[in-house]
C-alpha cells in the first residue's frame, strides 16, 4: 500500500499526513488555534446545521479551505476554531473572561478545585487526584488516573500552562518501563498505568511513584485506554504548544511503539477492531462490554490517528505509519458498517436470515433477530442514528455508550453524515439520555435479573448508577464541544 505523501517538520522528523484516501482527513482538535484568540459563537444561529450544506459551511468558515486539495466537507468537520475555549491565563493565575470581564464565579471555582487536586512529585506537578472529596474515604480517588487526569490536562494547555502535561507525559512514560507482573503473569511491555501515587517517605525524607498496572485494582483489570490517551494527550501537548521536541524524544518513540505493537499485533482475530476484556476501559467493572466495546475501538482509531502524526520517518517508524495506514482503513470500514445503527438499519436487522454460510452472508455475525431488545424500537427515531455498544458473533449490543459516540465524532470515524445522525439522536432523546441531570454514561440501564447475570450482583453498579445508566458530568464537556462544532443548542 502506497503512503500518502507527508510535510516535515522544521528539523525534518515529525511526518504531518495530508489525506488518507477513503479515511477521513488526519486531523485532529487544532489546540494551537485554541490558544491563538477566543472563539466566539455566533448569537444568531437560529437554523440547524442540516439546513446549510457542508460544501457552503466549509466555504465560508474554513480560513484553509483554499490552501489544500481536500474535501471541504471532510475538513469542516475536522476544524476545531469554532470550538467555545478559556484564554491565556491572567497575572494572578486565573483564567481570563473571554468578553474581558472577571470570569464567572463557577469559572474560578472550577479552576480552584482543579488546583487543589494537583499532584507533586519532587516538587513539580505531575497530574491531579481523581476527586478531591475528603468527606468519605475512597479506596483510590486520592490517585492519579491516566484516563481522568485527561480533560484536566487539555485545561491546562487551553490555559497556557503546559509544563504540567509534559511532567505528566515524561512520569507516566517512566512507570511503562517498569516491570508489569500480576502474580506470576508477566504484562505486555507497552502497557500504560492505570493509575500511579506519589509514597512519602518522611524518614528517608523521599518520594517514590507507586504505578497500577491492574495488580491492586477491583477485579484486577489492566486499562486498555491509558495507552491511547497517553498517545491522544502527546498529540495535543505538541499541537497547542508547537513543540516537537518532546515526542521527538527516543523514549517517547519508543513508548509509542510499544503501544502500537500491543495493538497492531497479527493474532486468530478476524476483525480490524481491537478485543477488550470486560472491565479494561472507563467502565472499569464487569457491565458485559467485553468483546468489542465502542469505547475503545474509537479511542483505538483516535491514538492510530495521532500516532501516525507524532512517529518519526526512521526505520521503525515507517513499518509502524504502514500497518497503521492499513489497519485505519480496515477499521473505518468495519466500524461505518457493522457498528452503525439507524432506523434503516434496525428493520434489516429485524428481517435477517440466520445460519448463512459463505462470503455472500447478509447477516455475516449472525445475528438473531429475537435477541433485538424492545426498548431499541421506541428509542430510534426515524431521523438520527448511533454507533451501538458492541458487535461479536451472535451478539449485538444496542446500548447507547456517550464516550463512544463523542470520541467517534471528535475522531472523524463517523462519516460527517453519521456525526449529523448522532447528534439529531442526542436532540431527539435529551430527556432519555440526560433528563435534568448531566449525560448517562450509557442508556438504557440494565436492571432485574440480567443486572445480576451481567453485572454479578455489583451493588456499586445497581440500575441508573455509577457505569449502570448513571449521569456523568464528565460527559458534558464533551457533548458541549460537539455542540458548538455543530451549531447544536439543546
Amino acid at each position: 500500500m502506497s503512503i500518502p505523501n507527508s510535510d516535515m517538520s522544521q528539523n525534518g522528523n515529525i511526518r504531518h499526513v495530508d489525506a488518507l484516501c477513503s479515511v477521513a482527513e488526519i486531523e485532529e482538535i487544532d489546540f494551537s488555534k485554541l490558544l491563538d484568540r477566543p472563539s466566539f459563537l455566533n448569537m444568531e444561529r437560529k437554523r440547524s446545521f442540516d439546513e446549510r450544506s457542508l460544501s457552503e459551511l466549509s466555504v465560508a468558515l474554513s480560513p484553509r479551505h483554499s490552501s489544500r486539495n481536500a474535501d471541504n466537507s471532510s475538513r469542516f468537520f475536522d476544524h476545531p476554531e469554532y470550538v467555545f475555549s478559556p484564554s491565556r491565563t491572567s497575572f494572578i493565575g486565573t483564567p481570563r473572561s473571554l468578553t474581558g470581564f472577571e470570569p464567572h464565579p463557577m469559572v474560578a471555582e472550577a479552576w480552584e478545585t482543579l488546583r487543589r487536586s494537583l499532584v507533586f512529585f519532587r516538587g513539580q506537578p505531575v497530574g491531579t487526584i481523581a476527586a478531591t472529596d475528603t468527606s468519605e474515604e475512597k479506596l483510590n480517588y486520592d490517585q492519579v488516573f491516566v484516563r481522568d487526569f485527561v480533560p484536566s490536562g487539555l485545561a491546562f494547555l487551553m490555559n497556557g500552562e503546559p509544563e504540567i502535561v509534559k511532567n505528566f507525559i515524561l512520569k507516566t512514560l517512566r512507570l511503562q518501563s517498569w516491570e508489569k507482573k500480576i502474580d506470576r503473569f508477566h504484562l505486555g511491555e507497552g502497557v500504560m498505568p492505570a493509575s500511579f501515587k506519589v509514597l512519602h517517605d518522611p524518614v528517608r525524607n523521599s518520594e517514590t511513584l507507586i504505578a497500577d498496572f491492574g495488580e491492586s485494582a477491583i477485579g484486577r483489570v489492566a486499562p486498555v485506554d491509558s495507552g491511547f490517551w497517553w498517545i491522544i494527550l502527546l498529540r495535543a501537548y505538541t499541537k497547542s504548544t508547537g513543540d516537537s521536541s518532546l515526542a521527538e524524544l527516543p523514549e517517547c518513540q519508543k513508548g509509542m511503539r510499544l503501544i502500537l505493537s500491543l495493538c497492531l499485533s497479527e493474532g486468530f482475530d478476524t476483525f480490524p477492531t481491537l478485543l477488550c476484556a470486560d472491565g479494561c476501559c472507563m467502565i472499569d467493572r464487569r457491565m458485559g462490554v467485553y468483546g468489542y466495546p465502542i469505547e475503545i475501538q474509537a479511542l483505538f482509531f483516535m491514538a492510530l490517528r495521532c500516532a501516525l502524526l507524532l512517529l518519526k520517518q526512521d526505520d521503525e517508524g515507517k513499518e509502524f505509519v504502514e500497518r497503521i495506514v492499513k489497519r485505519l482503513h480496515a477499521l473505518s470500514y468495519h466500524m461505518r458498517s457493522y457498528f452503525w445503527l439507524d432506523f434503516k438499519q434496525l428493520n434489516d436487522i429485524y428481517r435477517y436470515k440466520t445460519e448463512e454460510y459463505s462470503h455472500t452472508a447478509v447477516n455475516k455475525f449472525n445475528v438473531i433477530p429475537d435477541s433485538l431488545p424492545d426498548w431499541v424500537f421506541d428509542f430510534m427515531p426515524t431521523r438520527g442514528g448511533y454507533f451501538i455498544g458492541n458487535v461479536s458473533p451472535a451478539r449485538m449490543d444496542f446500548r447507547w455508550f456517550c464516550l463512544g459516540n463523542c470520541i467517534a465524532i471528535l475522531s472523524s470515524l463517523a462519516t460527517p453524515e453519521q456525526s449529523m445522525a448522532i447528534m439529531d439522536l442526542i436532540e431527539s432523546r435529551w430527556e432519555e439520555l440526560a433528563g435534568e441531570m448531566p449525560l448517562k454514561v450509557c442508556y438504557p440501564a440494565i436492571e432485574s435479573h440480567q443486572w445480576r447475570i451481567v453485572t454479578g450482583c455489583d451493588p456499586k453498579n445497581t440500575r441508573w448508577s455509577y457505569h449502570n445508566g448513571g449521569s456523568w458530568p464528565g460527559m458534558l464537556a464533551l457533548n458541549s464541544l460537539l455542540c458548538t462544532k455543530f451549531y447544536r443548542n439543546y
